[in-house]
């Protein structure tokens, strides 16, 4: 695969964050959360100043099923439906880089049908194919708004003019709907073309090298053969955190998967934080919520977050990751009590599934023009 490193980074008009160097490294683990919280607070400071990106848009793509007791590390202490939805978000960003090249960036450009091939998934549909009432409850929890494609389309974007895309973490994707590739997909006629033409993927070398080698705990949540037959040169891995340019970086959080990361934006309204640590406001937020159970387990344990606990890959990782989500996101202009975390993937708020629907909802970004072209 590519290699990373500054020279690397230089060549995307990146570069890395010396705020951050060594900071998951620090024992015991006490001071590694301090640590984590000294350096997110002294980033942001800088971040802020260095400038906003052009424009940012999201848009929803799909809803799909959830387990309830993975949503809040099994939290919720009423009787509930066993699954949620989740909704899928793409994002699309315009920065400048810091070679001051106009960029476009796609986060989360999930395709439907890719998601459906990892394991959890597959099985997931054949219990629903069994059950009585089974396709019932998947009307219930599936929805479906927008391709990547159409989306593009709608913003009044080609796919020469996606420079990069990424995601979050690689649970649930299957690259070769993105990148493309040599090989045939099961079930499919030919092979699969570039979604966004000569585009690059961004991903933690941690989480490329997770979908080459999977580990019997990981393999659920993975497409496995995911990457045959793409190019290796479609992929720029990244270390460690890094900016793009100036407003825009992805910050590695890791412990939901080891090479997961974040978006960070800065806007007229201040810092954006996007992952798929939580997948509500809740999440990072127990003591406010009135989902039952939430607020307790902040209480009885002390804990200011309640992770999204499909894969404790490392526990006490994704804790400190989340904080450090917490201390880069500004306050809700709307409502201050809020921070201005938006979910990759968030908690659908349909009453169907009351009273497992989130205690307050952003609904999504937009800011500036998106515009087609290099320019």
């Amino acid at each position: 695969m590519a290699t990373a490193g500054n020279d690397h980074l230089t060549g995307i008009g990146a570069r890395p964050i010396p705020e951050f160097d060594g900071v998951h490294d620090v024992w015991p683990r006490g001071e590694r959360l301090q640590a984590v919280r000294e350096a997110a607070a002294a980033y942001k400071e800088r971040f802020k100043t260095q400038g906003q990106v052009r424009a940012v848009q999201s848009v929803d793509i799909a809803a799909a099923p959830y387990p309830v007791k993975y949503a809040f590390h099994d939290a919720v202490s009423v009787p509930t439906l066993p699954l949620i939805s989740m909704i899928n978000r793409m994002i699309v960003v315009q920065y400048d880089d810091f070679d001051g090249r106009a960029r476009t960036l796609v986060f989360e450009p999930t395709v439907p049908e890719g998601s459906a091939k990892a394991p959890f998934y597959r099985n997931l549909q054949k219990v629903t194919d069994k059950v009585p009432g089974g396709k019932l409850l998947e009307r219930m929890v599936l929805r479906y708004y927008a391709e990547p494609g159409d989306v593009l389309r709608r913003l009044g974007l080609i796919p020469d003019d996606i420079d990069f895309c990424t995601f979050d973490h690689l649970h649930v994707q299957d690259p070769r709907m993105i990148l493309g590739s040599t090989e045939v997909i099961e079930g499919e006629a030919a092979p699969r073309k570039p979604l966004f033409g000569g585009a690059r993927m961004l991903v933690h070398n941690r989480e490329l090298a997770t979908l080459e080698s999977l580990h019997p705990m990981q393999w659920a949540w993975y497409v496995d053969g995911g990457l045959d037959g793409v190019d290796p040169e479609k992929f720029v891995t990244l270390d460690g955190d890094v900016e793009l340019g100036p407003g825009v970086a992805l910050l590695w959080t890791p412990g939901h998967t080891d090479g997961n990361h974040s978006l960070v934006l800065n806007t007229p309204d201040g810092v954006w934080v996007s992952s798929e640590n939580g997948i509500s406001l809740d999440n990072w937020q127990p003591e406010l919520s009135k989902i039952p159970g939430v607020r307790r387990y902040h209480e009885v344990f002390g804990r200011e977050i309640c992770p999204n606990a499909n894969t404790l890959e490392d526990s006490l990782d994704q804790y400190d990751s989340m904080v450090k989500e917490k201390t880069l996101a500004d306050r809700c202009k709307a409502d201050p009590r809020w921070l201005q975390i938006l979910p990759s993937t968030a908690l659908a708020p349909w009453k169907r599934f009351w009273p497992v629907v989130p205690t307050y909802v952003h609904g999504g970004i937009t800011y500036g023009e998106i515009k087609g072209g290099r320019g």
